[in-house]
């Protein structure tokens, strides 16, 4: 007798939405989720798909335990009958069993049934009756139990397979037999050992379903610790798109704290560079627009003055053109040199090249003697290379000498040099050893500079009080340009007192090896 399972099949009812003529409006979507809603969302896909996966693997693992358990009881069950069915003798006649009721008997008498299983011993009592059955069971708390389910006993005696599962009302049941005195195509007796894992796979489940609920406590968990988490991190990010909605042309002076060495405190540095910048940039733009008014106003209404009062006397004619043609001269000057100012900004403003010190000194000397008749003398070189712009250096030098002249009188000594010193603060020796900066000044020994000059004598239009033999018409930019460079070198101009009385501009630049 085979047992046959009648195959179960689901009905999968599909659903069609309704179609309308009318065309559906959707709701206007949000214009935008924020980022810590967006990293929470993430966190809690990413955790309920990696818990969701350690909980049915550990689900699908206990249910594989479970299995090879059993299969493992049954084939150790029918191990022990078939050898026992080898090699067991009658007690009674001390020869091999003949019947397989004694054999039956004895066995199921030695053995203990572990839980949910069941030992059967079944004897062939016709193909329309259930098989005799003497039993040995562990399962008495599993309902619908095999010894008790002629219908069940007769499938499973009457089945060819060794091994198999019975699929019940009751529940299904895992069996193996060993056939005894198989006569034809029934057998005379077999035993049977049936295993209920229902209550073993009730256990699988429950841990499931208790992991299940641990998982959905962690993503409660997560979701507060989350919002509080992603909240903290992106509370820089707040206060930068906070202060950027209140940055105002007029109020560039806002800035983050930084807290920590992470990438949000790297990003509020890089933000707050980025407003000294514009910062910067809207200071030169407004300073370069003040002084273009201030600086070109004087000379334009000059110009209109001359020209509305302009007769027809060909010599007051010829004056007017003279005078209109020196303003304009003046004009472009003052551009040129504010334009100059505004690109002291750019990063490209200077352009660093190995450069001789001697040889650049000398060359400065060689064009500054052409500005005017003075003891010019070469004080001092250092021999030595760096990288510096030659020609803005060069155009810093001239403008120093070309102040001088102004401010001396033929016959008086002017100096030029440059020299190595040697930084000599302790703090900086050890990773690359002492380092060394460049001086290059001029020297003159003329009137000086007075103690209120001196503190803005490198600002903007500063032209200072008037000297003896002073020449200058300058519109006060060139020290201005000076400084420019000088930074631009990542350096500074400075003032000093010549020895024995005159006046002193270095440019101290750090020394930069070329490469």
């Amino acid at each position: 007798m085979t047992e046959t399972t009648e195959p179960t099949t689901a009905a999968a009812g599909t659903t069609t939405a309704p179609t309308t003529d009318r065309a559906t409006t959707a709701e206007p979507a949000p214009r935008w989720i924020s980022a810590r809603v967006r990293i929470l969302l993430w966190l809690l896909v990413v955790m309920t798909a990696a818990l969701t996966a350690v909980a049915a693997t550990t689900r699908s693992v206990l249910l594989r335990d479970v299995d090879h358990r059993v299969d493992r009881l049954l084939a150790q069950e029918t191990g022990e009958f078939a050898n026992f069915v080898r090699k067991g003798v009658d007690p009674r006649s001390g020869k091999r069993f003949t019947d397989p009721d004694p054999l039956l008997k004895l066995h199921l008498e030695r053995q203990y049934a572990d839980p949910h299983e069941e030992l059967l011993g079944l004897i062939d009592r016709g193909a329309d009756r259930a098989p005799a059955k003497k039993e040995q069971s562990r399962a008495p708390d599993v309902d619908h139990a095999l010894a008790q389910d002629p219908a069940g006993l007769r499938a499973v005696f009457g089945s060819p397979d060794a091994t198999g599962t019975l699929d019940r009302p009751g529940g299904v049941i895992r069996w193996s037999k060993v056939e005894i005195g198989a006569d034809g195509a029934r057998p005379a007796a077999a035993f049977v050992v049936a295993f209920h894992p229902e209550r073993e796979q009730a256990k699988a489940e429950g841990v499931f379903h208790m992991l299940l609920a641990i998982s959905g406590v962690a993503l409660l968990m997560t979701t507060g610790i989350g919002w509080a988490v992603a909240g903290r991190i992106l509370r820089p990010v707040r206060l930068v798109r906070t202060t950027a909605a209140q940055l105002t042309e007029q109020d560039l002076t806002r800035r983050i704290p930084v807290q920590g060495r992470d990438d949000i405190a790297a990003l509020a540095e890089t933000f707050n560079g980025m407003l000294d910048r514009l910062e910067r940039a809207f200071a030169a733009q407004r300073e370069f627009v003040d002084d273009a008014g201030h600086e070109l106003r004087t000379p334009i209404t000059i110009v209109r003055g001359h020209l509305e009062l302009m007769g027809d006397d060909p010599r007051e004619r010829e004056e007017t053109v003279r005078i209109v043609m020196e303003e304009l001269d003046r004009m472009s000057r003052i551009v040129e040199d504010l334009l100059l100012l505004a690109k002291a900004e750019r990063p490209d403003f200077v352009t660093p090249e190995p450069v001789q010190l001697a040889e650049l000194t000398a060359d400065v000397f060689v064009k500054a003697r052409a500005l005017g008749e003075r003891d010019w003398q070469l004080a001092e070189v250092a021999d030595a290379d760096a990288e510096l712009d030659p020609q803005r250096i060069t155009q810093a030098m001239v403008q120093l000498a070309q102040n001088a002249v102004q401010h001396t009188v033929p016959g008086q000594r002017i100096g030029i040099g440059s020299r190595l010193v040697r930084e000599r603060a302790e703090r900086e020796r050890g990773e690359r050893g002492e380092r060394e900066r460049i001086e290059l000044y001029v020297a003159d020994a003329g009137p000086g500079v007075t103690d209120q000059d001196a503190a803005v004598i490198f600002e903007r239009f500063r032209r200072g009080t008037a000297r003896r033999g002073s020449r200058g018409t300058g519109a006060g930019l060139g020290l201005a340009i000076v400084q420019a460079i000088a930074q631009g070198h990542g350096g500074h101009a400075e003032l000093s007192r010549t020895d024995g009385g005159g006046a002193t501009f270095t440019l101290v630049l750090d020394r930069t090896e070329p490469k």
